[in-house]
């Protein structure tokens, strides 16, 4: 009984040991963050940036010109070059240039829209490592979780041996060893459901790192509280000037708002000039001299209704785009606000379950097991206890490990990292 009694005290110590954040993300935490960089659908987000870069040049270039040869005038009964002073054959070349402004307000729309891209890509990454870091912290709960079962597995078995040897000797019942094997069946339940979450966690995590879903990942980290404070208040302007969804909303507001200008530029003519060099047969009467031609021609854009309609899609486009950036604000704002809340509560749990709980807790299980081996309390009683400070002890790591899953929300939705995000003052970081 006193070696389960030491063991017992060290499970608890263990567990309790600090109460300080590692003074930066651990290793293997930032392998995987790096990795995740390359995982397939952020690679795809990169490659479209490059998309949108290609099509700027296409979009502020002229178009092609265009060459033409016509053999012009010849009779239709001789096919003579030589019987009538019109007839030629001519090279003509020919450019169209836009209205000022039009290709310059192409090639905005373009690189506006590159922004976006651009900004999305950013923002996109800031959720995947909010992703990662999410799946990291349930990993570790899961695993010390199950870390300790199985180590209160073990002190069940000694609780098994200690009330067969008392029900062989006459001084324990038969109830007491059923229910001390029911409740390590439970244990073992609870274990097998412990092994099957971490290994859809695992899978999980190694699909955001891009690497195999079976591959293994050895951890030796232990959850360790995070003591600190945030104003709600500095988060969400912090978000409004570093989230970069913020900067691809105002790229896409700039984009649609050329857009609008290029509509109502379309209700100017663009231009074509021309030239054309028509040569002629020698033969003729007045020695064949040759021509040269030049000329200047303009689109007529009378066709005002399909051109209103332009202009009226980009007010629409412009005021949408106005709207989502406004709900994206409040969305953001309540995620952050959100967030603090779970880690606030996440925070006083932690420490309530380790100053209160868990050593009030372990003092009633040793004053239990103190007074059940001069049979003062039922067996019953004494299993009651153990199980509830294992139950606290877990219900403890899930405090830690929902407070740093709570840090990574705030780190995606302010678009900061932890070590910028702003305290109070008299917060304390350990």
């Amino acid at each position: 009984m006193k070696q389960l009694k030491k063991f017992t005290l060290l499970t608890v110590a263990l567990l309790l040991v600090g109460t300080n954040i590692f003074a930066q993300e651990s290793v293997q935490l930032q392998q995987l963050l790096r990795e995740a960089d390359s995982n397939p659908p952020l690679k795809a987000a990169y490659e479209q940036i490059a998309v949108a870069d290609a099509k700027i040049a296409q979009a502020n270039s002229l178009p092609d010109p265009v060459l033409s040869l016509a053999l012009s005038s010849y009779p239709v009964d001789t096919l003579d070059s030589a019987q009538t002073p019109m007839t030629g054959n001519e090279i003509k070349l020919a450019q169209m240039f836009p209205f000022p402004g039009k290709l310059n307000a192409k090639g905005e729309v373009a690189a506006q829209r590159s922004r976006w891209f651009s900004f999305a890509y950013q923002d996109a990454r800031l959720q995947v490592r909010k992703q990662v870091k999410d799946a990291w912290y349930r990993l570790l709960f899961q695993r010390q979780a199950i870390e300790l079962t199985e180590r209160n597995l073990k002190v069940l078995d000694d609780f098994i041996k200690l009330t067969e040897t008392r029900y062989q000797v006459g001084k324990g019942l038969q109830q007491n060893v059923l229910k001390a094997h029911l409740q390590r069946s439970k244990q073992l339940d609870k274990l097998i459901a412990l092994q099957q979450q971490e290994m859809a966690t695992l899978a999980e995590l190694n699909s955001l790192a891009g690497r195999e879903t079976t591959t293994e990942l050895v951890t030796d980290e232990q959850l360790e509280a995070y003591v600190g404070q945030f104003d709600v208040t500095a988060l969400q302007q912090q978000a409004a000037e570093k989230r970069p969804m913020f900067e691809a909303f105002a790229a896409l507001i700039e984009q649609y708002e050329t857009q609008r200008k290029l509509a109502k530029l379309d209700y100017r003519p663009d231009f074509t000039l021309w030239a054309s060099y028509r040569f002629r047969d020698d033969a003729l009467s007045d020695g064949g001299t040759d021509f040269v031609s030049a000329g200047l021609s303009f689109n007529l854009p009378v066709r005002n209704g399909r051109r209103a309609a332009a202009v009226a899609e980009a007010d629409s486009l412009l005021r949408q785009a106005y709207q989502k950036r406004n709900d994206f604000s409040n969305q953001v704002n309540l995620k952050v606000h959100q967030a603090l809340t779970r880690f606030e509560q996440a925070s006083k749990l932690a420490e309530l379950y380790r100053t209160g709980i868990i050593p009030q807790s372990n003092q009633t299980f040793e004053a239990t097991l103190s007074a059940y081996q001069v049979d003062k309390v039922d067996f019953l009683d004494l299993l009651d206890s153990l199980m509830t400070l294992y139950r606290y002890e877990i219900e403890h790591i899930k405090a830690i490990s929902d407070q740093y899953r709570s840090l990574a929300s705030l780190e995606a939705a302010a678009g900061l990292e932890i070590d910028l995000l702003p305290q109070q003052e008299n917060s304390v970081e350990g």
